[in-house]
């Protein structure tokens, strides 16, 4: 396995419940990949997210993410697992009662920053990524649906992710603020971030064509884009 492999699926099944919902998986990530994952409602594909970030346990075949094995894996290494991983949610899921600065500082204490300035400059960092260093004061009502995805993604970033998982990421969002957020998404990619992202876009699909993996028929395949 190459060493710039990030994610190595082999030969699993995904359960749901007891619910076979997709056999023979087989999937390669490598570091600064961006993959588009498509599929219809209900094909697997949150469910194959849930099993890269240890929400649905595997049984069999091999599985290794940011070099954990999600087969033997404890209840005590997933943290350590979660935080190569961040997650963006389609309904954003921010704290609405704390700004912007707030929901995030909120995340590092509660995957154990410590340092004050550390956390400051952290923050600042990931507000300027996502270009929202001017936001951090303001409240997730008083911003837009693509600014409060972009906090989403500033909040995926806080712990230096390997890998992001953005499910649906601009499924409530209007085409112009869409490619807005998959630009970044791309951007971030190119800094060595693995970037798994679950749409039913076509459109940005063929504005943006990029590797994509399609859950069809209980499996997971790779799909010819035709761009023209």
């Amino acid at each position: 396995m190459s060493t710039d492999t990030i994610i190595n699926l082999e030969n699993i099944s995904i359960f749901q419940k007891r619910i076979l919902i997709l056999s023979d998986v087989n999937l390669k990530v490598n570091k600064g990949e961006f993959i588009y994952l498509i599929g219809k409602t209900g094909s697997g594909k949150s469910s194959l997210m849930k099993v890269l970030y240890s929400d649905i346990a595997v049984n069999e075949g091999l599985a290794v993410v940011g070099g954990h094995d999600l087969i033997s894996i404890k209840s005590k290494e997933i943290p350590f697992l979660r935080r190569k991983i961040g997650i963006v949610f389609q309904d954003f899921q921010l704290l609405i009662d704390r700004s912007v600065s707030d929901n995030l500082l909120f995340i590092m204490k509660a995957t154990g920053w410590k340092d004050k300035k550390a956390m400051n400059e952290r923050l600042e960092f990931v507000l300027n990524k996502v270009g929202l260093n001017t936001k951090g004061f303001k409240f997730p009502h008083q911003l837009s649906g693509g600014e409060q995805q972009r906090v989403v993604i500033a909040r995926a970033l806080i712990n230096s992710p390997d890998i992001i998982l953005a499910d649906e990421p601009t499924g409530n969002l209007d085409p112009s603020t869409s490619e807005g957020i998959l630009e970044l998404l791309i951007d971030i990619s190119k800094t060595g971030v693995a970037v798994l992202m679950g749409t039913h876009d076509y459109t940005l699909i063929k504005k943006y064509p990029a590797r994509t993996i399609k859950c069809e028929g209980g499996r997971l395949v790779e799909e010819m884009v035709n761009v023209q």
